[in-house]
């Protein structure tokens, strides 16, 4: 393994991307799909995670472009959802034994309650390990409780959202960078190792309480919630203006979580549930492809509320519906 600890060459912020996380899983007017840890179903806020690592081989070999980690530092019983429960930089380290072509994506980091120093240097080092396949989403945060416990103001989280994330950047792109920012001084020191491929992709999910031009001008891509295809349309037009009047010359790239419960029955209609559907695979089809033609470029599975078992749902979806999207080529 070569760990890259200076940054030579000078980084345009108008050109995407060049990981090979990022490119895999966005191109334009193409939907690629990925899985949210954990793969299991779960009735109240703690999965079972027995056999995590077999299921993310599966959906590995089978072709997911993309295994998506939350970052839930603790329990909030009013919240319902610990996500993977084990520090998303642990869990993708250990997965990074398992997984051997999946991009290895943060979904999402919260960045109010980690030191900006402590996110680059773990992002760095998973992206030299995995040899630039991972893709770093990241929060402002939305649990209340967690806060005070870290001693930060959950008034004020957009400030300093803001600031760890223009610390982050500088860190992870510049050698022996001068910072000055609420959240440090830093002179004379230098974060090693640096991204593999000049940069690690960074996302903001939702609006982290910023302006939608403050992201458009600064993420790679936009991590989403579902809405209705006529509101996610308006909204997607709304992002790429945005993205077109920050002068980028290239469309940054839109993903997508969704809830599925997919039904054995393939042609069951569609019924409502937590931010997705219960549904068949006939009809999960149909909104895969009005997601592709509206312009979504990636969707993360999230299945929590999956009736049958997971193995059997990711076996029927990496043969049924994964490629139909495939994973894009390097």
């Amino acid at each position: 393994m070569h760990l890259h600890t200076s940054q030579n060459r000078i980084l345009n912020p108008n050109d995407a991307p060049t990981a090979p996380g990022f490119r895999q899983m966005f191109a334009k007017n193409k939907l690629t799909l990925g899985l949210f840890f954990p793969l299991a179903a779960y009735a109240n806020d703690t999965p079972n995670l027995e056999g995590q690592a077999e299921l993310a081989a599966q959906a590995d070999q089978g072709g997911f472009s993309a295994l998506w980690s939350r970052d839930v530092p603790l329990q909030d019983p009013e919240f319902g959802d610990l996500g993977q429960v084990i520090d998303p930089f642990v869990w993708m380290g250990y997965m990074a034994n398992h997984v051997q072509r999946a991009t290895l994506a943060s979904g999402s980091l919260i960045l109010p309650l980690r030191h900006p120093i402590h996110v680059a240097k773990a992002a760095a080092s998973m992206d030299n390990l995995t040899n630039g396949r991972f893709v770093m989403g990241v929060a402002s945060g939305d649990r209340a409780v967690e806060f005070p416990a870290f001693g930060q103001e959950h008034a004020t989280r957009d400030r300093t959202f803001r600031e760890a994330y223009n610390y982050i950047e500088q860190l992870l792109t510049r050698s022996y960078p001068l910072i000055q920012s609420e959240l440090g001084t830093m002179s004379g020191g230098n974060l090693v190792p640096k991204p593999a491929y000049g940069r690690v992709p960074i996302g903001v999910t939702g609006s982290c309480r910023q302006t939608l031009e403050w992201n458009a001008k600064h993420a790679d891509f936009w991590l989403t919630h579902p809405r209705g295809l006529n509101t996610t349309a308006q909204v997607l037009h709304q992002w790429r203006t945005a993205v077109q009047a920050a002068g980028f010359a290239y469309e940054k790239p839109v993903a997508q979580s969704l809830y599925i419960d997919l039904s054995d029955d393939p042609k069951r209609p569609p019924a409502q549930i937590h931010l997705g559907y219960r549904m068949g695979r006939e009809s999960l089809l149909n909104l895969l492809n009005a997601y592709q033609e509206i312009g979504i470029n990636h969707v993360a599975f999230i299945l929590k509320f999956s009736q049958r078992p997971v193995k059997e749902v990711i076996q029927e979806l990496t043969e049924e519906v994964v490629p139909l999207y495939p994973t894009h080529s390097l």
